[in-house]
């Protein structure tokens, strides 16, 4: 086996080549439903929620097929509360705007909270099954349909008049080329976690949780940072919602359709809990519609907590 720096080295530059893949793959994909006449915001609430996720979704499934399926819940759990500790908690720091005008506490925010409990209920049993799979792609499906049939598309523009008439080779060439470096990406990135773990003698759904997840939620601290210093504070705000409600929904579904995905002790004690205050804490912070920076360094400061306890540090 390679050493401890190798590893970890493999596994930094597979997540650098997975989420810039995933870029590349959701800026083709956009292009190409621009070219077919798709609505700009069917793109926005499809291809880009889904384009932010897809590393998280691609590592998950490798890890199933690897016989490594407690990583799914570590990425996911980790990417979930590092998408609001600490990529909310950045943005509300640097936005020169915390006031919010959407409102999206009638069905959003409660479809959030409900992702985090019903991972929680269907992870009791240490299991996240078949079935479990079946009603989360099956929630996300209704979510879906409702952020198809409302009218804030003010979450996610996409320059909303802008069309194709002409599109090179390049583009669909680079989506296959971006897919297929997707799945290597993904396939390294797997195996060098559960490497890394043998090497530390650690979880592999700790590693999962910190610096995978971290690492794939790349793409959502991208959009929501260039949102926020721009003032568009809900951008940022509505592409968090929505990641993370795919990520639970979406991720844990689809990745359990190849297998039953394991939940590990760490994850259902801690992690879940964690994910659950994050989501609760982020809920009360938006209720006034006016959000302060005290609460973004704060939001930092609970998930440098959150890795402490992690690794066991204090």
């Amino acid at each position: 086996m390679l050493p401890l720096f190798v590893q970890f080295a493999i596994l930094l530059i597979s997540i650098a080549v997975l989420v810039k893949s995933a870029d590349y793959f959701t800026d083709s994909a956009e292009k190409i439903g621009l070219y077919l006449g798709v609505p700009s915001f069917i793109i926005g609430i499809t291809i880009v929620s889904v384009g932010t996720s897809l590393p998280e979704l691609f590592t998950s499934i490798e890890a199933v097929m690897n016989n490594n399926s407690q990583i799914v819940i570590g990425d996911v759990v980790g990417s979930n509360i590092a998408n609001i500790l600490l990529v909310l908690g950045l943005s509300f720091v640097i936005s020169k705007n915390l006031q919010l005008t959407y409102d999206i506490t009638k069905v959003d925010i409660p479809m959030l909270a409900a992702s985090a409990f019903f991972l929680f209920i269907c992870s009791i049993n240490m299991q996240f099954t078949f079935l479990d799979g079946i009603l989360s792609i099956l929630a996300l499906f209704i979510y879906i349909l409702y952020a198809l049939s409302s009218d804030k598309n003010e979450f996610i523009k996409l320059k909303d008049k802008k069309t194709y008439t002409k599109i090179s080779i390049k583009v669909p060439l680079m989506l296959i080329i971006s897919a297929v470096a997707i799945d290597f990406s993904s396939k390294y990135a797997v195996l060098s976690i559960i490497n890394i773990s043998k090497l530390l003698n650690i979880g592999t759904e700790i590693i999962a949780a910190s610096v995978v997840a971290i690492g794939t939620s790349l793409p959502e601290l991208s959009v929501s940072i260039s949102a926020a210093r721009k003032g568009n504070i809900e951008i940022s705000v509505g592409n968090i919602v929505g990641s993370n409600i795919f990520n639970t929904f979406g991720v844990m579904g689809i990745a359990s359709l190849f297998g039953t995905l394991t939940i590990t002790k760490d994850m259902l004690y801690m992690g879940i809990p964690v994910m659950i205050f994050a989501t609760l804490m982020f809920i009360f912070s938006i209720q006034k519609k006016t959000i302060t920076r005290w609460e973004g360094w704060m939001f930092i400061v609970f998930y440098l907590l959150f890795l402490a306890k992690l690794f066991n540090l204090d």
